[in-house]
């Protein structure tokens, strides 16, 4: 099993997650393909990709209650779930609720790991810390990260808590979006805050790539299985892609259980910056 260190604790988590980001619906719920969503949940968990990230706003919550169904014949030790409270609900008593709500559509007694699903200018994040604070008291969630922070966030919000830390945070991250390598990333692994990339594939256009064909090629991978491994070789770093379809699926476990070489990891971080630079982009698009 290909497994990584969550922060700073003694628990080790898959290297590749599944995201479940439009599972079940966008902003509102679409049952029409709940039993395909569900099968393709419990592949995930069965190809060792047990790592499941949701959150309260995907599908109004619908993807929860997918989530659940789907987890319910595993022993909850064997899923690490991964769920998240929106902007609007980081005051005290919101937070709590918002969490207990996500419990009840998870059908589970814990969330393995519970982030802020994006920063609140409007809301004192002392205020949120003081409620999650209280929700480890309960047993209701196990460990807590954040989602989108920048390092002053993350700072201040580490300043607020008395017994517990974070050690995620969940931001846009690919060989197309690195933007966040020149302050995020080098002060979540100096403090040993795991990063969960979404949208590793950058809405599949890595999947596509001829560049990282050619590359996969020495490895017999392909282009999707060379983009996530390059993620999966830095330090602390886990992709967490969506995908329904078992091939898919199965194709992005095959990114696990090896490594690229330094070479590789090195030119293709060199290929993409000059990609975007001789389009006019920047590694944030």
């Amino acid at each position: 099993m290909d497994l990584k260190k969550l922060g700073k604790t003694r628990i080790e988590i898959p290297t590749i997650g599944l995201g479940t980001w439009e599972i079940g619906g966008g902003v509102s719920a679409d049952i029409l393909d709940d039993w395909k969503y569900i099968h393709a949940i419990r592949r995930a968990i069965e190809l060792g990709m047990y790592l499941i990230d949701t959150a309260e706003m995907y599908a109004a919550g619908h993807t929860e209650e997918l989530v659940g169904e789907a987890i319910r014949y595993f022993p909850r030790d064997k899923v690490f779930i991964v769920s998240k409270v929106w902007h609007d609900h980081l005051r005290y008593d919101d937070l709590i609720r918002a969490a207990e709500n996500s419990l009840q559509r998870l059908k589970i007694d814990w969330i393995d790991l519970y982030l802020i699903h994006w920063p609140n200018p409007n809301v004192p994040l002392r205020e949120s810390v003081s409620a999650i604070e209280k929700l480890v008291q309960r047993d209701l969630i196990r460990f807590f990260g954040v989602s989108n922070f920048d390092v002053n966030q993350m700072e201040e919000t580490r300043s607020y808590f008395s017994n517990s830390e974070i050690v995620a945070n969940e931001i846009d991250y690919s060989l197309l979006v690195r933007g966040k390598e020149k302050e995020v990333l080098p002060y979540c692994q100096k403090h040993k805050i795991t990063v969960l990339a979404y949208r590793p594939l950058a809405r599949g256009r890595l999947a596509q790539n001829e560049f990282l064909r050619n590359i996969g090629k020495k490895y017999h991978k392909t282009a999707a299985q060379v983009a996530l491994n390059w993620i999966i070789t830095k330090d602390g770093v886990i992709p967490i892609p969506k995908a329904v379809n078992q091939a898919h699926l199965e194709e992005n476990a095959g990114a696990m259980g090896w490594r690229l070489c330094q070479e590789d990891i090195e030119s293709m971080a060199d290929h993409f910056s000059d990609y975007l630079a001789e389009y006019g982009l920047t590694l944030d698009i």
